[in-house]
């Protein structure tokens, strides 16, 4: 008998299964779209995207929908051939072996837990805000963190199906508002309308300043993959996966561009007072239509929970499929016998984003750590950027992996542009603005992100090559459990 490495990580004879055929093209697409959670990522991302670019800062978003697109064909390619709950991890292991496959799903969990952890704190501290806007209360954000993520757990909890259609009435509540104030700001400002904030000479330092805010620029799109997590609960998903990715990247590139143009115009091209708003869409919000601001507000919190449910709900399949094929510790690939939801992966990813909250504030107490003060907006600016950067690793080895996957298995579909020309792009478009993000100087905390990054990645290569060398039948498990099989 073959040794049982790390805490019994070999997956079960029987796996274990989700709930499939219960979701279709526009339950994944509204999934997709409310994981990506526009106004959520709108609000509290592009303050800083501006800092970095000036008042060009919708080219970084620009940018980032290109990287995004050039992504979603490689996502698309991979789940037309082979659908998994497993995603990206499935598909650089399917291409490189069981140490690949590893090494991504530790950096995947890293990065989306990261990732996550950005989003129970801003969801707490946007409604200490409002509430104190509106009514001058001061109650500490964390409180309302935990209790928006409980309320959040115990929807995952209920089963995919509730929690996925709440997602998505939240995204069509966001969506709504976002063009239609986006619409009034262009209206009101139509005398000052100019073509400025596409223009390179108004980017700040020229390439250089469209390094700096690509990641929460990417960060804006983050969750575009989630309808392959969603695979296997999906029908006909080799052909619904690609059509809610595409359509999914394609929508909220036209309506960030919107919302980037109309918000930039409503301060009049005035890149520092834009910088200066705690939230520029709120400040633009009031100017345009002061009377009913506050449905700006409902939307930025009810966009919050649906990138938490959503997030959540895609990203914790993820570790859970890595649980169930042997990559990861056995117990995280279990589901919950009647309602079939991945309950043990929904509990470590969210107690350990929790997990690192806690260990930011209690820094921030003992004075380790004083830039920027204790709020949620400070950490989500922190652990988006430092989260998104384990991800666009991610993102490049799948880019990598496309060619060979085909190669190796489907050699008589391989295409040079869709399965060579598009993934390099890809890795292009990633590589070099992430280059510049690690460039030294850099501010800190930001300055030992990529050593973080790093030390992160050759943990990950550490502990797959040993646990690929103690369990050599792991290899073959990646990826054995296909979605529609």
């Amino acid at each position: 008998m073959s040794s049982v490495p790390f805490s019994e990580t070999k997956a079960p004879e029987a796996p274990e299964r989700l709930h499939r055929g219960a979701l279709n093209l526009a339950d994944i697409a509204a999934s997709t779209m409310a994981n990506i959670g526009p106004a959520y990522s709108f609000y509290f991302s592009f303050g800083l995207i501006v800092v970095t670019a000036g008042i060009a800062a919708p080219l970084t978003i620009i940018a980032a929908a290109i990287a995004i697109a050039l992504l979603g064909n490689t996502l698309s390619q991979f789940s037309r051939a082979q659908p998994s709950t497993g995603g990206f991890i499935t598909f650089v292991g399917k291409s490189f072996g069981g140490t690949s496959a590893v090494t991504t799903a530790l950096l995947c969990g890293a990065g989306y837990i990261i990732a996550i952890s950005s989003v129970l704190a801003v969801s707490g501290w946007f409604l200490e805000y409002v509430l104190n806007y509106y009514f001058h209360w001061n109650v500490p954000w964390i409180i309302f963190s935990v209790l928006l993520t409980a309320g959040s757990v115990l929807m995952m909890y209920r089963g995919v199906a509730v929690s996925t259609k709440l997602a998505g009435l939240f995204f069509g509540f966001e969506m709504l508002v976002l063009v239609i104030v986006s619409v009034a700001s262009l209206v009101r400002n139509g005398g000052h309308l100019s073509a400025a904030p596409f223009e390179w000479s108004h980017l700040t330092g020229g390439f250089s300043g469209l390094a700096p805010g690509f990641p929460l620029a990417v960060y804006l799109f983050i969750g575009w993959e989630n309808s392959a997590a969603l695979a296997e609960e999906t029908g006909s998903p080799r052909r619904n996966v690609p059509r809610a990715v595409y359509l999914s990247i394609a929508a909220m590139a036209v309506l960030y561009i919107l919302v980037a143009y109309s918000t930039v115009s409503g301060f009049r091209d005035n890149g520092t007072a834009l910088a200066a708003a705690p939230i520029p869409f709120i400040t633009v919000a009031h100017s345009t239509l002061a009377k009913v601001a506050v449905i700006a507000y409902l939307a930025g919190l009810t966009s919050t929970v649906g990138v938490l449910i959503a997030a959540v709900n895609s990203q914790a399949r993820l570790i859970f499929n890595a649980g169930r094929e042997g990559l990861l510790p056995r117990w995280i690939g279990r589901v919950h016998p009647s309602r079939r939801t991945p309950v043990n992966a929904i509990y470590a990813f969210v107690g350990i984003a929790g997990g690192i909250i806690a260990v930011w504030c209690i820094g921030h107490l003992i004075g380790a750590h004083q830039s920027g003060g204790m709020n949620g907006l400070n950490f989500f600016d922190e652990s988006g950027t430092m989260g998104t950067l384990l991800v666009l690793v991610v993102y490049f080895l799948a880019n990598l992996a496309l060619p060979f996957y085909y190669r190796r298995y489907r050699p008589q579909e391989f295409s040079v542009l869709k399965h060579l020309v598009l993934p390099v792009l890809g890795m292009i478009v990633i590589a070099i603005p992430v280059y510049y993000l690690c460039k030294p100087p850099q501010p800190q905390p930001y300055d030992w992100f990529p050593y973080a990054g790093l030390i992160i990645l050759v943990l990950a290569a550490a502990y797959a090559y040993v646990l690929n060398r103690r369990d050599p039948g792991l290899g073959e498990r990646v990826g054995s459990i296909v979605a529609d099989e």
